[in-house]
This record gives C-alpha cells, structure tokens and sequence, in this order.
C-alpha cells in the first residue's frame, strides 16, 4: 500500500509539499494539472510538474483528473479528436513515470453537495455536505451558482467555469441518452484508449458517481458493484481498472464496501483507492465524516482490512476532509483533518500487518 495525497499544484493548492512530506507514512501524491477537458497535456508542463514533486521527496505515479470531455460520453462525432488527445496524454504522463490515471465517465458533473460547510454540532467543524430535497429546491443551474460561491475563490475539481459555462446547452444535450447508450460511448472510448495504456503500462482507474445514484435526469452508470461488473467487461484488460472510493459508493447504505473491494481486489481491478467516511442523516442526505469508524457509518477497519487481503500493493489516498482547527482552505481538502486520516489509515495498516503476520 502507497498513501498518497490529492495536491491541486503550486499555484493553486495553498498547502506547501513540505507540509504533505512531513506526514507520517506519505510516499507521494496522486496530482493534477488544471486543463480543461479535452486538450492534451503539454510535456513541458508535465515534466515541470513531475520534476517538483521529485525535488519536495515525493513520489507522482498518480494522476487525477484527465478529464473526458462530454463529446466522447455524448458519443458525437467530435469524440475522435478529443479520444486522440486523450491518448496522446497517456503516453505523456506513461514517460514521466505515471503508473495510474484516475478519471470518472460522469455526465456534467463530477460530485454533487448542496453545502460545501455544513457545521457538525457535535464538535464546530464543518463538512461537505449531500440533502436531496434541497435539489429540487435550487435546480441544476442554482446549485452550480451556490457551489461557485461557496467554493472560497478555489477550482473544485469537475466544476471548472469553462465547463459550467455551458451548462444549460450540454443539459439538453444528454435528453434521450440513457444509461445503456452511455455505455455504449463509454465502450468506445475504452476500446481506443486501453490498448494505448496497456502499451506504455498505465492503468486507468474510474471513480464512481458521486452520489452513488442519478441526479437531475443523467444517466449515471457507476455506483454499484453492478455497474462496475459492466465497466470492466466493456473492455477486458488488466488496465482497465477502478478507483474504489468508499465515500462516493459509502453515500448509497446499500453498498456493501467492504463486500465491492473484496470482490474487485481479487479480480485484479482496483487500481487506487480513495479512502473516508460518512455519516448518514436520512434517505440520500449525508455529510463527510472523519476517518475514525465511529464518527461515520461506515467501518474503516473492515475496508482496510479488506484492501489488506485482496489488493495491498493500490495507492490510497484520505479523501475529503473537513475543516477543523479554524483552517481556510478548499472546501474538502484542508491539511489537517486528511493529514490525521492518513495517520489513521496507517495506524490501521500497521495493525493489520502485525496482526497477520507481517514484519
């Protein structure tokens, strides 16, 4: 197991690496480069970006975030040209030493909060936060003015302004496109991206839908074990891979976490993990957790102990933190509450290896 963490660039992250390498147990970072969907990943910018993260003692073998642009999940004739780029970035980032890309088939959005700082009464800090009944209140263009508004000055990840800048067009766009149609454009990317990763020997990773159900009419075709069992037959390969993150596919009860890594792990499947809690407050409400077992609903011993056995050598990162000790910052990925998760995580780890025999 390689813990990580999520890190937006030195231009746009105000946490210093310095600080992410004084983390107990941190390797390295799963990073990004802020570019819109679609475009390919200029060299020069990824060699820059790789060489820093060398130069702070952390590894970058990880990235998120290489955007597919909706014309590929639309299937429109455009796709082709965005698909070339696409794969053309594989093979950038395959040179400067990345092993895994993280990416989500999401149609508009990423994830989905109608509060980004939801106080917890029971200690003052605050959290992401998920009401489904306050959606059909705001309606889709409400809750992208009130995110860009809460969201400090920061780019949050899926919520680019060029992208939500044509909203209302690309809404309408995905009228009549139902999850199997979806699919079907899903299959013809994979079928032209995954022989390029599995020649340069990168896996792709895909997230789940965040939250783990549809949203506004989308087709949404990734947030149960049985949707992935469809993922990864769409294209059969070793690189064809997931990222588990047990908070996206936590928000459904009905997902079984522990159960879904165990059955992915031992397929071979799972090529990151992002690894937090939830605290469930009624049917599809929700808000983030810290990573302790007993402040969520879901249990981090069992999910850890289930990446122990099926897939130990995954990356794993602390995901969505909340805000704690009065700290400013992106709302979800503040340095201290990820920094404690990742001590947790590790502590759990420790334990494991001890526990089963490991020295």
């Amino acid at each position: 197991m390689k813990m990580t963490f999520r890190w937006y660039g030195k231009e746009s992250d105000p946490i210093p690496l310095k600080y992410v390498k004084q983390i107990p147990g941190m390797s390295g970072l799963m990073g990004l480069l802020d570019k819109p969907a679609g475009v390919d990943w200029p060299e020069e910018e990824v060699k820059e970006l790789v060489d820093y993260v060398h130069s702070c003692g952390l590894e970058l073998e990880v990235i998120e975030s290489v955007n597919v642009h909706e014309d590929i999940k639309m299937g429109l004739p455009t796709r082709d040209e965005y698909i070339k780029n696409y794969c053309s970035t594989i093979r950038t980032l395959a040179k400067y030493g990345v092993k895994v890309i993280v990416y989500n088939f999401m149609p508009v959005f990423d994830w989905l909060r109608t509060d980004l700082a939801r106080v917890i009464d029971e200690d003052g800090s605050n959290s992401l936060y998920f009401n489904e009944e306050d959606l059909g209140e705001m309606g889709p263009m409400e809750i992208v003015r009130r995110t860009a508004e809460d969201s400090k000055g920061f780019t949050l990840p899926g919520w680019e302004p060029e992208r939500l800048a044509l909203l209302e067009t690309t809404l309408k766009q995905y009228e009549g496109i139902t999850p199997d149609m979806l699919r079907e454009n899903y299959k013809y990317f994979l079928d032209r991206v995954i022989p390029v990763c599995e020649e340069v020997g990168v896996k792709m990773a895909c997230h789940p839908d965040d939250p783990a159900w549809p949203i506004f009419g989308l087709p949404r075709i990734a947030h149960s074990q049985e949707d992935y069992d469809k993922i990864v037959k769409l294209h059969d390969s070793p690189a064809n891979t997931l990222c588990l993150c047990t908070g996206s596919l936590g928000s459904n009860p009905a997902n079984d976490i522990p159960a879904i890594i165990r059955h992915f792990g031992g397929m071979n499947r799972i090529g990151a993990m992002h690894v937090r809690n939830v605290k469930y407050l009624g049917h599809r409400h929700f808000r983030e957790a810290a990573h302790l077992s007993s402040t969520g609903d879901l249990d981090m011993f069992a999910i850890m102990e289930a990446i122990y056995d099926t897939c130990p050598d995954t990356y794993i990162r602390p995901d969505h933190g909340r805000m704690i000790w009065d700290e400013e910052g992106r709302p979800g990925y503040g340095l201290f509450d990820r920094a404690l998760g990742a001590t947790y995580l590790n502590g759990i780890w420790e334990a494991l290896c001890k526990i089963k025999g490991d020295k």
